[in-house]
Order: structure tokens, then sequence, then C-alpha cells
């Protein structure tokens, strides 16, 4: 990078009444100079204006950009408005000290068709300003070839913290709080790493991957911090979700921390090759960890759950819904209680599940209606249930004996305080076997239970 080049092309800059004496190159977090960021300080970006500072930074930006020059924002207050940002940037902060701050209504920063932008270590707060038009969101991105976003912050946006819509690359480090709609919301993405972040007191959801299409995605949501996400909107599940995925493949949500959710803790709409492991979510409002509608494919293992009105959901056999492994978790405390009128017999169950799938291993206490419930109708099919644990639940095992029902295997497993049955069969929400642990399963064709103990 030829940056005698660029100080001559500084002198343009007269025009625009700005003073530019020099190139200063400033290490964010010491204040001393370092190769490779010219200061926006020395390029008549004044920190602590009382006027708006847009246009004099979209200058400095477009210049930097056709030179690949990183920028540098020295601690400060800056009032933007419509910043619109150039296709090359790589704009740096003070963490906690350099505040962009919403000026007016309308758009705040935005980028289209971005080749590399590079954030990091500013504080976006977008003092409750409303947005307009088609921007949804404090930072609204619209395609990005390689997006870094890392030690920054968004606080208090009218509707999102972020929305990104074709963009591949990391949001890490950061925080997004109070945010009116959602905390992060993405589209289309390819491949979007979401690490350790932490969100909190978001209106309608946390982190959203979704797709136009069903579709790959690929994107990685690992080791965030959610929590306190509300359903302003309302609904029964399509808000309120600590991290929702829909229509997007392949994607790993994995060592989350997500608490006091509306919803659900992990909700996958419709995505195929969902894995869920490692997560520790806590007083969820709904189900904790979903799997819905048009899945196939999902692998839930290794995670905790304490408190919600379901534990863990596989369904929607009708819309099919199928092939799971549901292994290794601890479901506990779940409540009676939802946020809806329940259009299935009640909540209450630690793990719900319908077709082509295994629950294994699991462990399963104070559960108000059912530690598991496998099929709901004829909507059963390719299911065994083995080596779980079940206590404190009403019944141990619901299971439909529905006619046109498939094959079910119950085996293995423990139970402890189940006072209306160990494994009771079902036609949908009416019991009409006794415990099926004493009487045997030899008059239902479809029905195994073996090798299972009932203290």
């Amino acid at each position: 990078m030829n940056r005698r080049r660029f100080l001559r092309a500084s002198a343009g800059f007269a025009v625009l009444g700005l003073s530019m004496p020099h190139l200063a190159f400033a290490d964010a977090a010491l204040g001393r100079t370092a190769a490779g960021a010219a200061s926006a300080r020395d390029f008549g970006v004044d920190p602590n204006s009382a006027t708006d500072q847009t246009s004099p930074l979209t200058a400095l930006l477009e210049r930097a950009s056709a030179e690949s020059i990183p920028v540098f924002l020295p601690p400060g207050r800056y009032r933007l408005s419509g910043l619109s940002l150039p296709r090359q940037v790589r704009l740096i902060g003070v963490p906690g000290a350099t505040r962009l701050v919403q000026e007016r209504a309308g758009a705040f920063l935005s980028a289209r068709d971005s080749e590399h932008l590079s954030l990091s270590g500013l504080a976006l707060d977008g003092v409750y300003m409303p947005l307009s038009g088609d921007v949804r969101a404090l930072l609204d991105i619209d395609g990005a070839e390689h997006l870094a976003i890392e030690q920054c912050a968004f606080r208090a946006s009218s509707g999102s913290g972020l929305a990104l819509r074709r963009a591949r690359g990391r949001i890490r480090d950061s925080e997004i709080a109070d945010a009116s709609d959602y905390a992060l919301y993405a589209l289309d993405s390819d491949g979007l790493d979401i690490s350790a972040n932490t969100i909190a007191d978001c209106g309608n959801g946390g982190i959203l991957v979704h797709r136009s299409s069903p579709g790959a995605d690929g994107s990685r949501i690992a080791g965030n911090r959610i929590t306190r996400i509300r359903a302003d909107r309302g609904g029964t599940g399509q808000y309120g979700n600590g991290v929702n995925a829909y229509r997007a493949d392949n994607l790993r949500i994995s060592d989350n921390e997500i608490t006091d959710c509306a919803f659900s803790a992990i909700r996958g709409n419709s995505a195929g090759n969902l894995q869920i492991s490692g997560n520790t979510c806590l007083r969820s409002g709904e189900t904790a960890l979903y799997a819905e509608f048009a899945f196939q494919g999902a692998v839930i293992t290794g995670n905790l759950v304490d408190g919600a009105a379901h534990g863990i959901s596989m369904g929607n056999f009708d819309k099919g819904g199928r092939l799971c492994a549901c292994t290794g978790n601890i479901v506990r405390n779940l409540s009676a209680n939802g946020p809806y009128p329940s259009p299935m017999a009640g909540f209450g169950i630690g793990i719900n599940v319908e077709a082509d799938s295994a629950v294994t291993g699991n462990v399963i206490e104070n559960a108000p209606l059912a530690g598991i419930r496998m099929g709901w109708g004829p909507f059963l099919r390719n299911i065994t249930a083995s080596g779980n644990v079940i206590r404190k639940a009403k019944t141990g095992i619901i299971v439909s004996v529905v006619e046109g029902t498939g094959a079910a295997v119950i085996s293995g497993n423990v139970f402890e305080d189940t006072p209306d049955g160990a494994v009771v069969g079902h036609r949908w929400a009416d019991a009409i076997t006794g415990d099926l642990l004493r009487a045997g399963s030899k008059d239902i064709p479809h029905l195994t239970v073996a090798d299972n103990r009932a203290d």
C-alpha cells in the first residue's frame, strides 16, 4: 500500500474544508501509533463534536477503501446518520470508548455488496431512533464476501441490532442488547461463524439464521450467552427464541448458555442436518430444544435443560419431520404451564419424538405430564427409547397405539416415581392401556416393551 500516494490524495479534502496535515497510525488499545491505520481525527473527523460527522467520515472511508487502509476512530462520541460504507472498510475503535450514536431517523450504518467489511472495537447506539424504508437494523448489510465484526456493541435499536443478507464471515466477542426486534438476523448466509457474543433483552428473538428457500447454510453458532428474549409480537413460537433456524441446513449450534426465553432456547424449523450439542438452556417459556416441521436429520446431544414447558421435541412427522438422534441430555424441572393453550393434551413432557429416531441415554426428572412421548395419533414410525432414566414423571413413557402407527421399541429404561404408569399406551390424549411394563405388549403388534425396570 502506497501511503505517500494516499497522503497526496488528501489534498483533495481541502475542498471539504478538512484539515489533513499528516497520517497518524493508532494502537486501538493503548492510543499509540501503530503502522497500518489512519487516525480519523487527523482527517477532519471530530470526536465529541455537536455536529453530525457523517460527511467527513464518508469521505475518509471512500479514500481509505480505494487504498485498502484501515481507519482508526479515537475514543469519543461520533454523531452519525445514514452512513453508507464503501466496498472495502476496516474501521477500528477502542472497545467501550468509541461510540457511534444515531443522530437522525432513517438508516444508521449500511453496506451493499462489500468485498471486505471489518469493524472492531465500536459501540453503535441507536438511542431507539426510528429506522425507515427497508432498513431493519443499526448495521444493515446486503452482500458481504468477507465480514469480520469483533469486540463491538449494538444497543438501543428500534429494530434489530444487525441484519445481514448474503454474508460470509464472523461475528464474535460482541454485545447486542436492548434491540426492539432481533439481536441478529441473518438471511441466505454462506457459512457464518457467530461465537462468544453476549445478547440480552431483545423484543422478538436472539440469533436468527433463515433462508429465502430451503438449502445449505453451514453457519456455526457457538459459545454465546443469550438471555431475556421476549415475544413482543406474540404468536406460538415464531418469536421469542434464543436461536432460531428456518430452512437453513447444516447448522451447528453448540456450547451456548441460553436463559429466560419466552419460547425456545433453540428452535429449528424445517432445518435439515441440524446439530444441537452441549448447550445449557434454563427457564424456557415453551419447548427448550425444538426440531419441527419439514426437517430431516437432527442430532440433539449432551444438552442440559432445566426449566421449560416441554424439554425437547422432534415432531411434525405429518409435515415430513423425521430422522433424529437424541442422546445424553439432562431434562428436568418442567412445568405444566405454557404460553398458550396446548393443542396436544398439555405441557410438561421431557422428550417428544415421532419418526425414525433413537432416544437413548437421557435423564429426565420432574415432568408433570410424561418423561417421553412417542408419537401422536398415527404419527409414529421406527422409534427406539432405550437406556433412559425417568423419575418423578406422571407417566414414564406415553406411546401411541392408534391404528396405522409404525414400529416402536422401549427397552432397558429405568423408571422411578411414575404414578400413572411406567409405559402406557395412548390414543391421542387418552390412556387406553394399563402399565405395559406389567401387562406386556404382546397384543400391540407394532410395539416391543422389554427389559425395563420400575422401582
